[in-house]
């Protein structure tokens, strides 16, 4: 029998998530010698190698990625466990690893993190904000225990639960307030700024213009909303954005913002997690804080 050690198995993951001794013994919080200890014993037991190691970097051997897939779910089916006994307890309580895209954390988490601690007063809440597809992949290892995302998703696996509805508003500067608001084919036209490969916002927002990912454009891809919309302020083109952010982005830039008239942009937010989650029943206790926190947010950016 292999004498292979929970400890082992987490500090592989972390090795192989970092692909780096020193990052991976900190996100553990033990030495680098401890962990490399650790993963040699490891080697040792499997009888082959698991990382190509170099003078900068730190790579899975191709035996060590057929290993790989194995440690996930034996680490996901662990963490599970834990779930298992939260969800006979009533109420959520410990800690919560909840993702978040980078559209909707600056807006909405203001008013959603002291309405959990109502809520959930034993909720230990850490955020994570990125980008869609590393949420996605990071729900679907084990390392998040549910998101707040753009539905639909449509990722096998994947719980959704919708939680309300947003538009998207037109960001022209200052000097172009009152004017008429172009027409959405002529849109694609315009020096639209949009966010970078990556954001979901990105493509909804080409979509509804009907910018083809192919075509050359001019201007701006840019990281954050905030970059965007300072653009817009100094001049540069134009840009949509969702109606959360309104009320925050438009106190920094010298911008104006315009309804859609006829057929309006917008995106359903939602909360997600795994099917295999024996939490299902409390993230739906969950959602409907998020989703309060959400029209509240939405209330408070149309009033502006």
């Amino acid at each position: 029998m292999l004498n292979i050690t929970l400890k082992q198995l987490r500090y592989f993951e972390a090795l192989r998530l970092h692909e780096h001794f020193g990052r991976a013994a900190d996100a553990c919080a033990v030495t680098q010698p401890a962990l490399s200890v650790q993963i040699k014993e490891l080697e040792q037991t499997l009888g082959l190698a698991l990382f190509e190691r170099s003078a900068r970097h730190v790579r899975l051997t191709s035996f060590g990625e057929t290993v790989a897939e194995r440690v996930s779910d034996i680490l996901r089916s662990i963490d599970e466990l834990s779930d298992v006994a939260r969800a006979a307890e009533a109420g959520l309580s410990g800690r919560l690893r909840v993702g978040i895209i980078p559209t909707i954390a600056p807006y909405l988490l203001p008013t959603l993190i002291p309405n959990l601690r109502g809520a959930f007063p034993d909720l230990e809440g850490q955020f994570r904000e990125t980008q869609t597809p590393r949420l996605v992949q990071e729900l679907q290892d084990g390392r998040l225990d549910c998101a707040i995302v753009a539905l639909p998703l449509l990722e096998a696996g994947i719980e959704e639960l919708p939680l309300f509805e947003e538009t998207f508003l037109l960001v022209r500067s200052e000097r172009e307030a009152g004017t008429p608001v172009p027409r959405v084919e002529a849109l694609g036209r315009e020096n639209l700024l949009l966010l970078e490969d990556g954001h979901c916002f990105r493509d909804q927002a080409m979509a509804f213009c009907k910018v083809q990912s192919s075509e050359p454009r001019e201007g701006l891809d840019g990281s954050s909303l905030s970059t965007l919309v300072q653009m817009v302020g100094a001049g540069i083109g134009m840009t949509l954005i969702p109606e959360m952010a309104a009320r925050v982005e438009a106190r920094a830039a010298p911008i104006s913002l315009s309804r859609f008239e006829g057929r309006v942009p917008g995106r359903s937010i939602g909360l997600v997690w795994r099917k295999t989650s024996p939490l299902a029943d409390q993230f739906r206790e969950l959602a409907q804080v998020i989703k309060t926190a959400g029209l509240d947010a939405l209330d408070e950016a149309e009033c502006q």
